[in-house]
């Protein structure tokens, strides 16, 4: 699961990492609460020419009416991203990346929820694996979510698929067929987390601090 996440690494860094092609229509970084149905910036490969593109995040199927006609998609299981009609065209041709610095987690503490954020060990930039669809004039966006590993440390269930660099190629469809094997869980390692302030449960925060360590 990915319902909040972080993206501070300047556009152009992002871009050079994914050897892509910055568009002029990013959102303003650093972002320390990205929340769903905002504007994100998503990598995609079109002929192994990699685009740094703005996408909405909350995917929208062909069969829409209006954005709001029915749930919000923000993921997409990896158990069945290949066989629900939503999803299972985009799967197959519209594979794309998430680049994000960090994400938030939730744990259920005596009836609150205590926010943990995730990071990569290495500090490196995170790739989520993500699937798009365009719904009239506008390209939406989903991350695909996979069964926990050891990295949630027990906090939640789901995780989202965190990508290697060496499979990039292979999720953006630049390497051939195969890209299933790639919807998996973090290796233990891959991941740290810490816990931070509740003040990132309003979708409103934003600043540097949200991401500052608390005791706990």
């Amino acid at each position: 699961m990915c319902g909040r996440f972080t993206i501070t690494h300047p556009d152009e860094a992002i871009a050079r990492l994914f050897d892509a092609v910055i568009g002029n229509d990013l959102p303003q970084v650093p972002r320390f609460n990205v929340c769903p149905t905002t504007q994100v910036a998503v990598v995609t490969s079109d002929g192994g020419l990699r685009r740094l593109r703005a996408m909405r995040w909350g995917f929208i199927p062909a069969w829409y009416k209006a954005p709001n006609d029915g749930p919000l998609i923000i993921n997409a299981r990896s158990d069945t991203v290949a066989t629900k009609p939503a999803f299972r065209e985009a799967v197959r041709t519209r594979r794309c990346i998430v680049p994000a610095s960090g994400f938030y987690e939730w744990q259920a503490v005596e009836g609150r929820k205590l926010p943990w954020y995730f990071t990569r060990t290495d500090g490196a930039p995170m790739a989520f694996a993500g699937i798009w669809q365009r719904w009239q004039e506008i390209d939406t966006v989903a991350i695909v979510s996979t069964e926990a590993g050891p990295g949630m440390h027990g906090l939640h269930h789901r995780e989202a698929v965190v990508l290697e660099r060496a499979d990039w190629p292979l999720w953006l469809g630049e390497a051939g067929h195969g890209a299933a094997v790639l919807m998996r869980a973090s290796e233990a390692g891959v991941l740290q987390c810490h816990r931070v302030d509740p003040r990132v449960n309003s979708n409103r925060a934003e600043g540097p601090e949200l991401i500052e360590r608390v005791p706990g």
